[in-house]
């Protein structure tokens, strides 16, 4: 399979940290569509189904060659009474409860929601997710059922979306998966991914789809506020003294820190996608146009040297 460059990620669809009503929602996936991305993931997780419906009302009218979908298995969503509660990070009513299952019935179950949900009739890419403090029984019984799930044809890709580089080079060299999604684990502010996870990758030919270019947030920008997020936590006065470090570099070259986020790692061989969470239009424009820069070669240079 080859995956687009530039992916559409799901997580602010679902209403992440702040409310998002179904027309702006609806918008910027309109304004990803119209600029040509045709990669787009989401999860159940994402705002309780939110992100899964609203993906899937754009796509259910596309042709269904012309775009690849991915979504991710490890929680099933149970119905509950909301008791005016909202759910979690994502600002949605809490109509429904969270379980953890990666057993195989439970996987083949998350795949029939999830598809009921988005109204398509297959999924292209399917993950187990945010493994980390399930790692055995997904590697146990969650990989079983998805290659079985991927010998039938109902998918053609398997995979994990995770954080934990250590978890996924176990994954990727003790199985046959084909794509892995890593959450922030090779950015111009950290690359714990570059000594045993990439050359894995490389090594069993398993192509990396990255995620969390922006650390969720300190590298969205051309400079970053003082209060900025660095994988969901404030940042640190030292994280937050590099990433101006590297606006200085990046701004000496004419490019933006949005711009050189998303170029990095798509040098990486093994690197075949930057995934992109996205709930506007504007947001939408402001990353095609970063994803689209040219850049010169010799910024890379002067940021290996920091």
């Amino acid at each position: 399979m080859r995956i687009p460059e530039l992916g559409f990620g799901g997580g602010p669809l679902g209403g992440l940290f702040e409310p998002l009503d179904d027309a702006t929602a609806a918008a910027a996936l309109a304004a990803g569509w119209d600029g040509w991305i045709r990669y787009y993931d989401t999860s159940p997780h994402y705002g309780i189904g939110h992100s899964e419906r609203r993906i899937g009302e754009l796509l259910r009218d596309k042709p269904r060659d012309e775009f690849v979908l991915s979504t991710k298995v490890g929680r099933l969503l149970v119905p509950q009474d909301p008791q005016g509660r909202m759910d979690e990070a994502f600002q949605v009513p809490a109509t429904h409860r969270r379980v953890w299952d990666f057993s195989r019935d439970g996987v083949r179950r998350s795949v029939e929601d999830s598809l009921e949900r988005m109204g398509l009739d297959r999924i292209d890419i399917l993950y187990l997710h945010d493994a980390e403090q399930h790692f055995d029984e997904a590697l146990r019984l969650g990989y079983p059922a998805l290659a079985e799930l991927r010998a039938e044809g109902v998918v053609e890709a398997i995979g994990a979306g995770m954080y934990d580089v250590d978890q996924l080079t176990t994954l990727v060299r003790e199985t046959d998966v084909d794509v892995v999604m890593l959450a922030g684990g090779y950015t111009l502010l950290q690359q714990p991914a570059l000594d045993t996870f990439l050359p894995a990758c490389v090594e069993r030919d398993v192509s990396v789809v990255a995620a969390g270019v922006f650390n969720s947030g300190i590298l969205a920008t051309s400079r970053p506020d003082p209060a900025a997020k660095f994988d969901y936590q404030t940042a640190t006065p030292d994280v937050l003294q590099r990433a101006n470090r590297i606006a200085d570099i990046c701004e000496s070259h004419g490019v933006t820190v949005p711009e050189a986020a998303i170029a990095f790692p798509l040098r990486h061989p093994a690197i075949k996608s930057v995934v992109l969470g996205m709930r506007t239009p504007a947001e939408v424009h402001q990353n095609l146009a970063a994803h689209s820069a040219e850049i010169p070669e010799e910024l890379w240079a002067d940021l290996a040297r920091i």
